[in-house]
């Protein structure tokens, strides 16, 4: 007897038609997909990514959806960069409602007695730099209206720690929570919400900025799961479930949401 599978409806929230979101790393994977689901929510959304084909494609599918989209050039770890995309995108439309500080990478893993300063630097550069520089130039597009923060964190420096020479990212990505809980309580007087993301496995090219060294295996212990790591669905996530995520935690829905983080990982990170 074959089952029948049936497409879940997404939720609609008709409070964000015409709110405009930044998102950063929107070209592909996490920020792609929530760059959709706000879109099919009739967001206008400004793309924030290095220039990459994708980030172009992703901008003509929201075009197809009737939707509204501008590309930016954006280098997240560059004040000057993020600045500039954000006070266009912020000019051209009056005024910023969401923010998704999405961008980041895993780096190099390397032990932390092997890894090389430099590296470090680029792997909080860009993650834990890179988010704050995404909030502080929205901000005076948001204190006007109040708006929605969302910072994408992980599982990694929040529940697990057995990913081994990732001490880079898990650092970068503890931080980012703490982060979240500042701003948090330091932007509540202007009513915006500042929440965390923590993802586990997911379906995404985040693989591309992941360079592990020999020297992992002199620290490598082994972590076994004899029925796997992935409980609930026994398979990563995929992009479109965390898109749905951030639409909830843009819209009303979630209005006395704030200063929390929300793991999104099928209970991989409970194992």
């Amino acid at each position: 007897m074959s089952v029948q599978t049936v497409e879940k409806p997404r939720a609609s929230y008709p409070e964000l038609k015409d709110k405009i979101a930044v998102v950063t790393g929107a070209g592909s994977g996490i920020g792609r997909a929530a760059a959709l689901a706000l879109a099919a929510q009739g967001v206008k959304v400004g793309l924030l990514d290095l220039k990459d084909g994708r980030t172009e494609q992703v901008k003509q599918e929201i075009i197809s959806m009737q939707g509204e989209a501008v590309t930016e050039d954006v280098d997240v770890s560059d004040p000057k960069r993020v600045q500039q995309a954000i006070e266009a995108i912020g000019k051209q439309w009056g005024k910023i409602d969401i923010v998704f500080a999405n961008a980041g990478i895993n780096g190099v893993l390397a032990p932390i007695e092997d890894m090389n300063p430099d590296e470090w630097d680029h792997t909080l550069s860009t993650n834990l730099k890179g988010t704050f520089l995404t909030v502080k130039y929205a901000i005076p597009y948001m204190k006007g209206q109040g708006g929605s923060i969302i910072i994408t964190s992980s599982i990694n420096g929040n529940r697990v720690f057995s990913n081994f020479g990732m001490s880079a990212y898990s650092t970068s990505k503890a931080g980012q929570v703490a982060f979240a809980k500042m701003a948090a309580l330091e932007l509540a007087r202007y009513h915006i919400r500042v929440n965390a993301i923590c993802p586990g496995s997911i379906q995404t090219h985040i693989s591309e900025s992941t360079h592990p060294t020999p020297e992992l295996n002199k620290i490598k212990i082994p972590v076994k799961y004899p029925e796997g790591n992935q409980p609930l669905e026994h398979a990563p996530g995929q992009p479109e479930q965390v898109g749905d995520l951030i639409a909830f935690l843009a819209s009303d829905a979630s209005s006395h949401i704030t200063g929390t983080e929300m793991f999104i990982d099928g209970a991989e990170s409970l194992i």
